[in-house]
């Protein structure tokens, strides 16, 4: 369940920023509700998510994915242009991600189990292992 809460974050995200895009400043109402909605459902699901993934491979994940979905976006829904760099850039940051999924520190021992987070009695969480 963590990776599927991981990608609904994402893609709340991903509508967040291009209604930031839309919402020209916060200058239009809609869009402008439009992303408070989609950002504050985004980090709400990434919170379920880091119930079992842990934080280092969650933001990479986050990150990366949200960096080359945005990209595309723009070209496709903004008609933005991109030059090589950026397209070199955006496959080192898929290779880094793949990087991480398999062999993040972790990763294996508590996303792959299922080990749920609990919480501790000095109010931080810590993964059951």
């Amino acid at each position: 369940m963590g990776f599927l809460f991981l990608m609904l974050a994402i893609v709340c995200e991903l509508i967040g920023t291009s209604l930031l895009k839309a919402s020209a400043g916060f200058s239009k109402l809609l869009p402008t509700l439009g992303l408070l909605v989609s950002f504050t459902l985004a980090f709400f699901f990434l919170s379920l998510a880091l119930k079992t993934i842990p934080l280092n491979l969650a933001y990479a994940i986050w990150s990366g994915l949200g960096t080359v979905a945005t990209v595309v976006i723009s070209i496709l829904v903004w008609h933005e242009r991109v030059n090589f760099a950026s397209i070199a850039g955006i496959a080192l940051i898929i290779i880094g991600v793949i990087i991480l999924n398999l062999y993040a520190p972790g990763h294996h021992d508590a996303a792959d189990k299922n080990i749920p987070v609990k919480k501790d009695s000095r109010s931080s969480y810590q993964a059951n292992l």
